[in-house]
């Protein structure tokens, strides 16, 4: 059975109406009339709002919140910040302002610049500060993966130990200063055995007189 929509205009003041519907014979059944007072009344600024705080609630509600109490601890949890009063702190220069403002002006001069503003030093100061910090964060990181160990972890396994191998490489150093202290002990030792046994023939010449003359 076919059917025949048609839409009507809204005259003033008839927002609120609920929707006409209208029959009517036609050639080919029966004819349908709807008037467009509810379509215009969600596209109007002032009508739809009732359907969408009404929608809102619907959809709180099948998620299981309840708005009242979400707003209320909202406020509670804000609380604190009302009435209070935010200050900006004081932009103050990482580095010296003086010696680095001289400092500045010494190398501007060899270029020809006679002027830097305050300016200029204070945004020096500041680039130095993060350039620092940068740094300083890099190597927080690199020590921590140097103190990293692997040694408990299972899917690791050990290729070279550089402090065993140090201290085996210090052990036969210690080894071999020993084993040349008692080489040059032991030539010294003989040396003076040779030496007790090799006398002076003068000497012996007076000892020998000296038992005669007893």
């Amino acid at each position: 059975m076919p059917v025949v929509i048609t839409q009507t205009i809204r005259p003033p003041g008839t927002v609120g109406k609920a929707p006409t519907i209208q029959a009517s014979k036609s050639p080919g059944g029966f004819g349908v009339q709807v008037s467009a007072n509810q379509k215009n009344k969600l596209n109007d600024p002032g009508g739809g709002s009732f359907r969408d705080d009404d929608d809102i609630n619907d959809v709180a509600s099948m998620a299981g919140v309840n708005l009242s109490e979400e707003s209320a601890r909202i406020m509670a949890t804000n609380s604190d910040l009302v009435g209070t009063q935010i200050q900006s702190c004081k932009d103050e220069p990482f580095l010296a302002a003086i010696p680095l403002h001289k400092r500045i002006l010494e190398m501007a001069k060899k270029l020809g610049i006679t002027d830097v503003p305050a300016e200029v030093v204070t945004f020096i100061s500041h680039a130095t500060q993060n350039r620092l910090r940068t740094v300083i964060e890099k190597v927080t990181v690199i020590t921590q993966h140097r103190m990293e160990s692997h040694k408990d972890d299972e899917w690791y396994e050990q290729a070279t130990d550089v402090r065993s191998q140090l201290k085996f490489f210090e052990q036969l150093e210690r080894l071999e200063k020993q084993r040349k202290d008692e080489q040059e002990r032991e030539i010294l030792l003989k040396a003076a055995k040779s030496r007790s046994r090799q006398e002076d023939p003068e000497q012996a010449r007076l000892k020998q007189k000296a038992k005669e003359r007893d």
